[in-house]
């Protein structure tokens, strides 16, 4: 009996791409990070008032979204590289964007929503980035 050796998994570091398409897909998820730092750092200060509830839905959602974004973008390229670049997309719009504008006026006042989305980002950037690769698996069976 000879023993199935699983398909390769294709990462953006092996050798069978080119360059070009590393350099493109680093580049889109760049890209797709910056965009979407941008918008949900003007959309993080939403929230529902129930009564003297307040539910920071803006922020809620906004994390969780840049969670799936760098999830999805790790598993769908491969490797770490696209996640990196999307995470300092996503972290350095939030960073440019906390900055006061020239009038003076902030899209990230200090409080607690501000704080939590100029540090959320970030850490779950590195957790997402640092989490091991899980072993690919096999679908063929013996």
């Amino acid at each position: 009996m000879s023993a199935v050796t699983p398909a390769p998994r294709v990462r953006d570091d092996e050798p069978g791409r080119s360059l070009a398409s590393r350099l493109g897909t680093l580049a889109v998820a760049f890209l797709v990070g910056l965009v979407y730092g941008t918008i949900t750092t003007v959309g993080h200060r939403h929230a529902w008032q129930l009564g003297e509830v307040t539910i920071p839905w803006g922020l809620v959602l906004g994390l969780i979204g840049v969670a799936a974004l760098l999830v999805g973008i790790r598993l769908v390229a491969g490797g770490r590289a696209a996640a990196i670049a999307a995470a300092v997309g996503v972290v350095g719009a939030v960073a440019l964007l906390s900055l006061p504008g020239p009038g003076g006026s902030v899209l990230m006042p200090s409080g607690v929503a501000g704080t939590v989305w100029a540090v959320g980002p970030a850490l779950i950037a590195v957790l997402v980035v640092a989490w091991p690769s899980l072993p690919s698996r096999d679908t063929r069976r013996a």
